[in-house]
């Protein structure tokens, strides 16, 4: 994880997000609405416009808050997003109209375990942008990479948990386990033999993956 004083140094060096951006952050806050921090959304928009994606799959809408950041940082990318909690599916579709993307992010409601072949079915995609269960990562990973593009690209989040993955805890916590969840995954990806991923400590942990 990034040093404190690193990170209240790049926070000053973020430009201002608009109104509506910061209204859903503000929500999230207070309703404990899991988003990506400042520096990781920041960093993933960065990767957007690198690779300038035609077509994002995203497993874990939310409240719509990533889709509608990777829709406004490159507009050119259509963004196909899925969630299985009703209300928050509902919340990310309204707020999905308000920034007015509805016509380029298409929120799937449902487990995306369940409804995978509706996912694939919209692909092939350039980046697949996996937020969701911890505990099904690789699952996410193994179901919905066969629908990437050639080139294509798979960024995980949440791939350091807090601290908790390096600090390897074993008190029993609901924390600890996931965290060793996610550092099996972690360990799975570096092994891969068609993949080559890095990790990137910002944010919560951000894990990249290329085609070898």
């Amino acid at each position: 994880m990034i040093d404190p004083k690193q990170e209240t140094y790049l926070m000053k060096t973020l430009d201002e997000p608009d109104e509506h951006i910061q209204q859903l952050q503000t929500y999230a806050q207070d309703h404990r609405v899991p988003i990506m921090e400042p520096l990781g959304i920041e960093f993933l928009e960065q990767l957007i416009r690198m690779k300038q994606p035609k077509r994002i799959l995203e497993i874990g809408a939310a409240i719509g808050y990533s889709a509608i950041r990777m829709a406004q940082c490159y507009p050119h990318s259509e963004i196909v997003t899925v969630e299985r909690e009703e209300q928050r599916y509902h919340e990310a579709v309204q707020n999905i109209q308000d920034a007015q993307l509805e016509n380029r992010i298409n929120v799937v409601f449902g487990d995306a375990l369940e409804v995978s072949d509706d996912l694939l079915s919209q692909g092939p995609y350039d980046v697949l942008f996996i937020d969701a269960a911890k505990g099904q990562y690789q699952r996410f990973f193994e179901l919905f990479t066969p629908s990437l593009a050639k080139d294509g690209v798979i960024i995980s989040d949440n791939v350091l948990f807090k601290g908790y993955v390096a600090d390897n805890p074993n008190d029993g916590s609901n924390k600890a386990k996931i965290a060793r969840k996610i550092e099996a995954y972690n360990e799975w990806l570096i092994q891969h033999p068609d993949f080559k991923t890095n990790i990137v400590p910002i944010g919560d942990g951000v894990a990249i993956s290329t085609k070898r």
